[in-house]
């Protein structure tokens, strides 16, 4: 199995301002308990922990995902639901909302992963670690800047040298843009939201269907 100790090291440190760690902070406003970082990091150790053929990398953690769920494009619902490979049902819920947290791109994304029979052989990170937000505004997405990219860069090296076999895609230009800056190859995909469902289907499907998918550095 992957060693993932540098990982966790680097990404439960402190995150920049307008920036919240799920797996370091409490956020007051929505975590139903006290210790919701340390069960979202339970939640992520979980997630990791297989032999993966693939690596979907996307933007950033969201408010309605990965800020509450843990776990990159997972939402409460679908946990909920038992969508998600290796976590256990009875822990879907860490929120105080009475419904349980929607995101439509995690939806997407699962969905397809299912379809395609590639759900438990895929893991999902973020090219920027952490949830950036609004002043003051929790529950609020926004673009990383150039600096805060910059910061998150040693979390995503040490994802990719923990899983150096799987497959990479890059979701979205953000995250095509920050691997390339890197000098990473990733097959890129629309990101999922904003109309790019359909594109984003496809362009998995047409990967799997080809044998296209071409790994980190040409492979």
């Amino acid at each position: 199995m992957p060693s993932l100790s540098r990982f966790y090291r680097l990404l439960t440190q402190p995150a920049p301002p307008r920036c919240f760690n799920p797996w370091l902070q409490h956020d007051p406003g929505t975590d139903a308990h006290r210790d919701a970082a340390a069960r979202r990091l339970v939640r992520l150790e979980r997630h990791l922990d297989c032999e993966a053929r693939f690596l979907l990398v996307g933007e950033a953690p969201g408010y309605q995902g990965a800020k509450v769920s843990g776990i990159p494009f997972t939402s409460e619902r679908l946990m909920g639901e038992g969508s998600i490979p290796r976590i256990k049902l009875e822990d879907a819920r860490l929120s105080t909302r009475p419904r349980p947290w929607s995101e439509p791109s995690a939806t997407i994304v699962w969905k397809t992963l299912h379809e395609l029979g590639i759900a438990a052989e895929t893991i999902l990170w973020n090219a920027y670690p952490w949830h950036p937000h609004k002043a003051g505004e929790l529950h609020s997405n926004r673009t990383p800047t150039p600096g805060e990219r910059e910061s998150g860069r040693p979390v995503l090296l040490a994802m990719l040298e923990a899983f150096p076999d799987a497959r990479l895609f890059a979701i979205g230009r953000q995250a095509e843009h920050t691997l390339g800056a890197m000098g990473i190859a990733a097959n890129p995909l629309r990101h999922p939201s904003m109309g790019g469902a359909t594109a984003f289907r496809s362009g998995l499907r047409a990967a799997m269907q080809l044998g296209s998918i071409r790994g980190r550095n040409g492979r």
